[in-house]
């Protein structure tokens, strides 16, 4: 989990990929349909990466004999402070195989919905020309 946390915090999306099991699902705060495979999960993450400012993690919570994780977060999009929490699964590999984000208060959810609407062509071509 070190090397997740680690890998966002540099904004290293190389290595946030590489933490990544090829069958993750990841689900988002702002929609409900959850998108499956690393491909897309990958694009997202890179798309956070482009729309958040000053993101850090604040806390971090473990269970499962070390295979939960939560991981909760500050940044800013814009004025707008957002604070979030990353729900994490790991496989058998020590790689994420479930993500799933939530984000308060509702203006943040709000502001993180359009940022991501915005990057989501970029998204979908990035998941697909891998």
């Amino acid at each position: 989990m070190i090397d997740f946390r680690t890998a966002v915090e540099a904004r290293d999306p190389d290595a946030i990929a590489a933490a990544l099991a090829d069958d993750v699902v990841f689900r988002s705060p702002v929609a409900f349909k959850p998108y499956p495979g690393k491909a897309i999960t990958a694009a997202i993450l890179r798309g956070v990466l482009r729309v958040f400012e000053d993101f850090r993690y604040v806390r971090e919570l473990s269970g499962d004999g070390g295979r939960d994780h939560a991981l909760v977060f500050e940044a800013r999009l814009g004025d707008v402070a957002v604070e979030g929490c990353d729900f994490l699964h790991l496989d058998e590999s020590g790689l994420i195989d479930e993500f799933t984000v939530m984000v308060r208060p509702l203006s943040a959810a709000q502001a993180v919905a359009a940022a991501m609407a915005a990057q989501f062509e970029q998204i979908q071509h990035e998941a697909t020309a891998g």
